[in-house]
């Protein structure tokens, strides 16, 4: 079975994909295209924002790091309707494991009711926030899930940045 090139996820039904960037919907694709883009920054500037991302303060309520990326896994349905996913969020453990914990309640309560999809995909999710739960990332250091969000977001950042200063130049014509 595929794995997403951007999250690392299991890709079960259909995939998106674009040259040999292979994504588990939309929103993977469009972040795995940033990655790409994120190779032309210099790599000490990557660094040095990673690590301060991951020794800095949760971004979520403030607490101590180190920070980390965690996903948790939530499933809904509704008679033929399921709909499932995937939340990475840049966190510490704790708000990480309490997201995990909310989502695989969520589900528990929401996720079964679809035919037949709710069926099949609700243990898997609340599995999934399981295993997130117990495993832990390396406090030590910075994962590979964490750098990738990190030049998403620089490039992210610099491709706005772009795009209200020629916005700023185009005005003032």
């Amino acid at each position: 079975m595929a794995r997403c090139d951007y999250c690392g996820s299991r890709i079960f039904f259909s995939e998106k994909r674009e040259g040999d960037l292979r994504c588990c919907n939309d929103e993977c694709l469009e972040r795995g295209r940033l990655v790409l883009l994120s190779r032309q920054v210099p790599e000490n500037i990557v660094r040095e924002s990673l690590w301060k991302t991951h020794q800095g303060r949760c971004p979520k309520c403030q607490g101590p790091g180190p920070v980390d990326v965690h996903v948790s896994h939530q499933v809904w349905s509704a008679l033929l309707l399921t709909t499932w996913r995937s939340i990475p969020q840049v966190s510490c453990r704790s708000c990480g494991t309490k997201s995990q914990l909310m989502n695989a309640a969520f589900s528990l309560l929401l996720g079964w009711w679809g035919f037949p999809w709710g069926f099949v995909m609700t243990p898997i999710q609340i599995g999934r926030n399981i295993a997130g739960m117990l495993s832990r990332p390396d406090p030590s250091k910075p994962s590979e899930r964490l750098e990738k969000a990190i030049r998403t977001a620089m490039v992210r950042n610099a491709l706005e940045a772009r795009v209200v200063q020629q916005a700023s130049a185009a005005s003032s014509l």
